[in-house]
C-alpha cells in the first residue's frame, strides 16, 4: 500500500490527465487544424492525445498545466498540435494551443 502511494505522487501531473481533456483536446486539434488550412475534406487528425510533461503557469508557479499533444494530416503534410489546459474541477480550462507542420526546408 505504502509504494502505491509514493508511487502515485511520483507520477507527473502530465500522466494523470482525464480523459475529458484528452476528448477535448482531440476536439480542438482538429478546429486547430481546419483554421490553420482552411475546411478540407482531407484534414485528420489522430484520435488519441498523448500527456506530456507538465508545464508552470508563468503567472502563478504553484499552477501547473497540462500538456497534450495530437498529430494531425492534410494531404501528404503531417502537423502536431499542442493543447495547454488548467485542470478546473472536472472541467478543463484551453490556456493555450500550438501547431506545427513538419517539413524540411
Amino acid at each position: 500500500m505504502h509504494l502505491l502511494i509514493i508511487f502515485l505522487l511520483l507520477l507527473p501531473l502530465s500522466s494523470l490527465a482525464s480523459p475529458q481533456c484528452r476528448e477535448e483536446a482531440v476536439s480542438q486539434a482538429g478546429k486547430l487544424l481546419a483554421f490553420h488550412v482552411g475546411q478540407d475534406d482531407w484534414v485528420y487528425v489522430d484520435p488519441e492525445a498523448v500527456a506530456l510533461p507538465s508545464i508552470r503557469n508563468p503567472a502563478n508557479r504553484k499552477q501547473k498545466f497540462l500538456v497534450l499533444e495530437v498529430g494531425g494530416r492534410v494531404y501528404k503534410g503531417n502537423y502536431r498540435m499542442r493543447l495547454i489546459y488548467y485542470p478546473l474541477g472536472d472541467e478543463c480550462v484551453l490556456m493555450g494551443q500550438e501547431i506545427l507542420e513538419f517539413a524540411s526546408l
